[in-house]
């Protein structure tokens, strides 16, 4: 990917980010993959612990700490030492492959022990021929496939919307054009907003999607199966741009023009 600092347009080019709907537990109804991997022991009763799709590794952790009763922060440090199996291009860390699904755990359960299982079932979902073929085709590996998945979770309006958010990252990427993702600088700062200022724009980050070219380093959030399939197999379409004008309406476009008046009309609606 290429590593030029572009000249920042006047418009943002893309919807702001979903994420924020994401961090309030607004779609945790949607994940309803139920993975049978930790069992319980005889004399306890089996527990649940859902991750929805799109959450980060930070929000995961969180909820781990919760579910097994342990202080804060004790599943973030259990990474280092968990032996996670994760790509080398993730450089030890799991955002992108804790897969969300709804887990049971029990008393026997540890930290280290239910993010192993979230990485062994993101692996398995993610190593199929289909997904290393859909990488090929699309000219990114594996790895940058789920880091395209995590914006596509983090982007689209909706989930018949998934494939033409992909389809508008691989032009954009194949015209060397930024990517100028709202969610991505979300994830630069650590929060979750609709609202992105001028300033936001210009953080320095490797995730700042504005001002650098091509991909960010890892992705910024954990994509479910639907996300994936979008990443591999992008509807076909010549968009460049797009934007949620309101609630249940995206606009998709490849005229500059044209998404310059539903900007307008967002701008407008909000």
């Amino acid at each position: 990917m290429q590593t030029k600092t572009p000249r920042r347009g006047t418009i943002r080019l893309t919807r702001r980010g979903r994420i924020a709907l994401i961090a309030t537990g607004a779609v945790a109804a949607a994940t309803a993959v139920a993975v049978p991997l930790l069992l319980p022991d005889d004399n306890a009763r089996a527990r649940t612990l859902t991750i929805p799709e799109g959450w980060r590794s930070g929000q995961v952790y969180a909820a781990v700490d919760k579910a097994l009763k342990v202080p804060a922060g004790t599943t973030k440090k259990a990474v280092p030492k968990a032996d996670l199996k994760l790509p080398g291009d993730a450089g030890g860390n799991p955002e992108g492959y804790l897969f969300p699904a709804t887990y049971p755990i029990s008393s026997q359960s540890t930290p280290a022990s239910v993010l192993s299982y979230m990485v062994n079932t993101a692996n398995e979902k993610f190593s199929g021929g289909h997904v290393t073929a859909g990488a090929d085709r699309n000219a990114v590996n594996v790895y940058q496939t789920v880091t395209i998945a995590s914006m596509i979770e983090a982007e689209a309006g909706s989930k018949e919307d998934m494939g033409k958010v992909a389809r508008v990252i691989y032009n954009r990427l194949d015209r060397g054009m930024p990517l100028q993702m709202d969610s991505t600088i979300n994830y630069a700062l650590n929060r979750s907003t609709l609202a992105t200022s001028d300033r936001d724009t210009k953080v320095n980050s490797p995730y700042n999607t504005y001002a650098r070219m091509g991909l960010p380093p890892t992705p910024i959030g954990n994509p479910g199966e639907k996300a994936m399939r979008a990443a591999i197999s992008p509807t076909p379409g010549n968009w460049l741009y797009f934007v949620t004008v309101k609630p249940g309406e995206t606009r998709f476009t490849s005229d500059f023009g044209e998404h310059q008046k539903n900007v307008v009309e967002f701008n407008r609606n909000t």
